[in-house]
């Protein structure tokens, strides 16, 4: 059974085993980079919330989520097949984010993608049952893990503030892609989720700093 970052508790402890294992985290905690516990609903209701932030702004994605829960009562796959495209569409959602949430909506209605479960796997195993629905990728998939089910070890490598992060923090000379921070990862299981927590706090301080008058 997993340990789902469901309280500050967990999310300490995860920490503290991070700082023990790894001196680069234990440097970025005593400058005071701290991250925030944050959980989005569980669901075809998060699933569809990630989905429709893809590559818009904020604003954006607020905006669009806003009409689109004003049609989808309740959040749930049987109602969204049962939206027309065009009122989709009229919501702001792209073709393509109709059909990755219509493929979403059937797998898990015919029982291939039981996302009620998906808390007992190890992060990986769920990450390939998301990815396996034509039109999610690893990014979504791993931001489902994290932020609507609290998966402590998944890990969103295709991240680019993650990636940003990681390459300050350690000191490298170019921003790893996906497979380097993969394996630069490894030794922050079973807590990788928190790992990328870290490195979204660190982040933010140091756009805070960019942005702060000189």
């Amino acid at each position: 059974m997993v340990t789902l970052l469901e309280t500050d508790a967990v999310l300490k402890r995860g920490l503290a085993t991070l700082e023990n294992a790894d001196p680069v985290m234990a440097r970025l905690a005593a400058e005071g980079v701290t991250p925030q516990l944050r959980k989005r609903p569980p669901g075809f209701e998060g699933l569809a919330w990630i989905v429709v932030g893809q590559q818009v702004s904020t604003a954006s994605a607020a905006a669009i989520w806003g009409r689109l829960r004003a049609i989808l009562e309740p959040a749930t796959p049987e109602t969204f097949l049962r939206l027309p495209d065009e009122d989709l569409r009229a919501a702001g959602l792209s073709a393509g984010k109709v059909r990755t949430l219509r493929n979403a909506a059937m797998e898990i209605l015919e029982g291939r993608l039981p996302l009620d479960q998906l808390h007992d796997l190890p992060a990986d195993e769920a990450h390939d049952l998301l990815t396996r629905v034509k039109g999610i990728g690893p990014w979504t998939a791993d931001i489902y893990l994290l932020f609507c089910l609290g998966h402590p070890d998944a890990f969103p490598s295709g991240d680019l503030a993650v990636q940003e992060a990681a390459r300050l923090a350690y000191g490298l000379e170019q921003r790893p892609d996906a497979k380097a921070l993969t394996a630069l990862a490894e030794r922050w299981r079973p807590w990788r989720g928190v790992a990328a927590k870290v490195l979204w706090a660190y982040y933010r301080v140091l756009k805070a700093r960019e942005g702060a008058p000189a």
